[in-house]
Order: structure tokens, then C-alpha cells, then sequence
């Protein structure tokens, strides 16, 4: 079961937000949210060409194991799911990746960019070091918003299609 606390967040557009983990109970919440995610940004976060997040994906996301995985729902007031976001962590504690999706008729609303810093203070708050995502080089909203989180950006191994952003928790203005 979730913890049913709600962290109150507001976007620099002035929209509230209210979010907490997921739970298996969440797994229609998500398919419904990412039915509306477009498809180029279904192929960003997932880095692939899929159509549909499909079950295997919705339950590691609703069935996480808290130890190593946080994932999150943004909802707004009216409890309309707006986004979801996760922290995977290493097994040393010691570096986490993040992953972001926001339901298309609510881009630009400063969703992503709350988003990301709500996980960067989890991540602090769990003692992590470092966070990092991998992204296409296309996706350029997204590496915008990173860099001005203090994200630096360097080349992924064996794909010049990727890269890897990264922020050095202990320095917040980057790596």
C-alpha cells in the first residue's frame, strides 16, 4: 500500500500540485496518464519506439521496491494525474537516475522542472551523491530544463544519439 502522504508543490507558472508515491492501486492512473503522453515523448522517456507503456512497465512503476525505487505521482487539486516521475537508485546509495513524463495538454506549465527538483531533494534526502537521466539529444525541452537544474551534460558510451545529464547533489550547480 502507499503512503498516502501528499507533498504540496507549486510550479513556477503558480500551478499547484499535490504528489506521492505510487502504489498498485495507481496502475489505471498511470495507463490513463500515459495515454496521454505523446508519442515523442513516450519515445524519450523510454528511449524507445513504443506506442504503449505496457503492464510489465506500469506494475515496476506501481509495484516498485522502495528500497532502490521511488515513484511518483503529480496530481492536480481536482486529482487529475498530471505527471509521473521516479528515482531509481544504485545498490551503493550512492547514485540515482531520474525519469519524467507529463501529460501533453500540460506542457509548459513548469510541471517537468517541479517535478525534477521535488526528486533531486529526494534523492538528497535518501544520501545520494549524484543524479543523472539519459536522454536523446532530441529531446531538447527536456536537457534545457536540466542544465538550468545544474545538470552537465557529457557523451553516453557506444550511442552518439544519447546523453548523459548529470548533477552533483553535494555541488547543485553541477557536476
Amino acid at each position: 500500500m502507499t503512503d498516502d502522504v501528499c507533498t504540496k508543490l507549486q510550479t513556477r507558472t503558480g500551478l499547484a500540485l499535490l504528489v506521492r508515491q505510487a502504489g498498485p492501486e495507481d496502475a489505471p492512473t498511470l495507463v490513463e496518464l500515459f495515454h496521454n503522453v505523446s508519442p515523442e515523448d513516450l519515445r524519450f522517456r523510454f528511449l524507445t519506439g513504443l506506442n504503449e507503456v505496457g503492464a510489465d512497465q506500469i506494475k515496476a512503476m506501481t509495484q516498485a521496491d522502495h528500497s532502490t525505487i521511488d515513484s511518483y505521482i503529480a496530481f492536480q487539486p481536482d486529482g487529475i494525474a498530471v505527471a509521473t516521475g521516479m528515482l531509481a537508485c544504485d545498490k551503493h546509495g550512492e547514485r540515482g537516475e531520474v525519469a519524467i513524463s507529463v501529460h501533453a495538454s500540460h506542457h509548459n506549465q513548469g510541471i517537468g522542472w517541479t517535478l525534477l527538483a521535488f526528486l533531486a531533494e529526494r534523492a538528497t534526502a535518501r544520501g545520494l551523491k549524484v543524479i543523472e537521466s539519459i536522454e536523446n539529444r532530441g529531446n531538447r525541452t527536456a536537457i534545457e530544463v536540466e542544465r538550468d537544474s545544474g545538470f552537465s551534460l557529457q557523451e553516453y558510451p557506444g550511442d552518439p544519439t544519447l546523453v548523459l545529464v548529470t548533477r552533483n547533489l553535494a555541488n547543485p550547480t553541477g557536476a
